[in-house]
């Protein structure tokens, strides 16, 4: 047991200390650009009007090459409140966008929401950043 507790626990502190000490990218201050080994890689966000459900946003991205199954996940970062997938729809070969609205948070007016990029169920590694955003 106290050997299970040390391996969880190791495990645990290294992938919190890998998420604290990525730098965060806010995307409605800007794009969040960066470069691998395949190429640029370019993510913006722009929010576009209020609805009955919240805040409606357009999520563009422009990457190097094409993941098989491309999505993006919506999770809260300043609070859980589920798991969002977000499908991403190719306009060009490398030029993906998503239309979504965030959820609402109830215990207060400004939600902060991390966006993962995945192939599939697995993170993306290539991604230097965490992509955050305030939702109001």
């Amino acid at each position: 047991m106290t050997i299970a507790l040390v391996v969880f626990g190791l495990r645990y502190r290294e992938v919190a200390g890998n998420a604290a000490e990525q730098p965060q990218c806010d995307l409605l201050e800007g794009a969040c650009e960066w470069t691998t080994s395949e190429g640029d890689w370019r993510v913006t966000l722009i929010a576009t009007e209020p609805s009955a459900q919240g805040m409606q946003y357009r999520l563009l991205l422009t990457v190097p090459k094409s993941p098989d199954r491309f999505l993006a996940v919506l999770r809260g970062r300043s609070m859980y409140m589920g798991e969002y997938p977000v499908p991403l729809v190719r306009e060009e070969l490398h030029e993906y966008q998503a239309r979504f609205t965030a959820p609402f948070c109830t215990t207060g007016a400004e939600m902060v929401w991390r966006i993962d990029l995945q192939d599939g169920q697995e993170k993306l590694k290539n991604v230097p950043w965490t992509l955050v955003f305030k939702a109001h």
